[in-house]
């Protein structure tokens, strides 16, 4: 049900922004890569866990393991960078609304599209290869439900160890550097609109950001206690748990808070539904 809804909410929000000519604008372009890249990130995890689940097989190919995390990685990136673009799209919107489109024109934007998708891939790419190329001799047993970084690290040799733990403190400082750019965007946000003495422009203001805010929380906050939590022999049942939530349960949540908080993607959404 987690999967369906997440792929389903996400797939709605697309065809929303694609088939509605009023939504296309930077902030509903992004929304609609963001559901792409949440695809991606449910179905890279998710329908693998189904297949254990259902059948009992819980095997996986070292091939298939490296694919699947290169996915995985490739939809943590993309949407890490996507997120912090999001956030600074509606920095422009509240606090320079009269330069708005001279600064998100769609050439610039279009262009920071290419260049998230392209960075998310590069930095999954090397990621990847780079962990393919190390041994993983004391065990092939892992206790997770996919592949991830903290999973193989647990399975290298000694002296392998090392470089996974230095390619994993990469990614949370690089994480954090985003997390830190969109916590900016936000405090400047926050502060203009305490500023605004009318109620309704606050209120008008604050309807553009609260959607994007949310999922923002939901995201870094699952992460940080994902990955920034010292490892634990007692902790594996709560690092699963907090992995079904960042990879599995956040990507369905994402339309869900889009979908309620929004009313021109609710409006888009019941366009499509009443259409004949």
């Amino acid at each position: 049900m987690i999967y369906l809804t997440g792929v389903l909410g996400n797939t709605i929000i697309i065809t929303s922004v694609i088939i509605d000519t009023h939504l296309h604008t930077p902030m509903y372009i992004l929304l609609c890569n963001l559901s792409s890249v949440d695809i991606i990130f449910n179905s890279s995890t998710v329908p693998k866990l189904m297949d254990i689940l259902l059948s009992g097989k819980d095997s996986i190919s070292f091939v298939q393991c490296f694919i699947q995390l290169f996915f995985y990685m490739f939809a943590a990136s993309t949407e890490d960078i996507l997120l912090s673009l999001m956030a600074y799209d509606r920095y422009v919107a509240v606090c320079e609304p009269l330069h708005y489109h001279l600064i998100m024109h769609k050439k610039k934007y279009v262009l920071f599209l290419l260049g998230t998708w392209i960075s998310g891939c590069a930095n999954s790419l090397f990621l990847t290869f780079s962990i393919y190329n190390l041994d993983l001799c004391p065990s092939n047993k892992m206790q997770h439900f996919f592949c991830d970084i903290k999973a193989l690290e647990k399975i290298t040799c000694s002296h392998t160890q090392f470089y996974i733990l230095l390619y994993l403190v990469t990614e949370v400082i690089i994480g954090l550097i985003l997390f830190l750019l969109s916590l900016i965007s936000y405090i400047k946000i926050i502060s203009l609109l305490l500023s605004i003495s009318s109620t309704t422009g606050q209120k008008k203001a604050f309807s553009t950001c609260t959607s994007h805010l949310t999922v923002l929380g939901m995201f870094y906050g699952a992460g940080m206690f994902m990955y920034l939590k010292p490892p634990s022999e007692h902790l594996e049942e709560q690092d699963l748990v907090l992995s079904t939530l960042f990879s599995a349960v956040t990507p369905m949540l994402n339309p869900i808070v889009y979908s309620l908080r929004n009313e021109e993607v609710k409006l888009a959404i019941k366009k499509i539904i009443t259409l004949k």
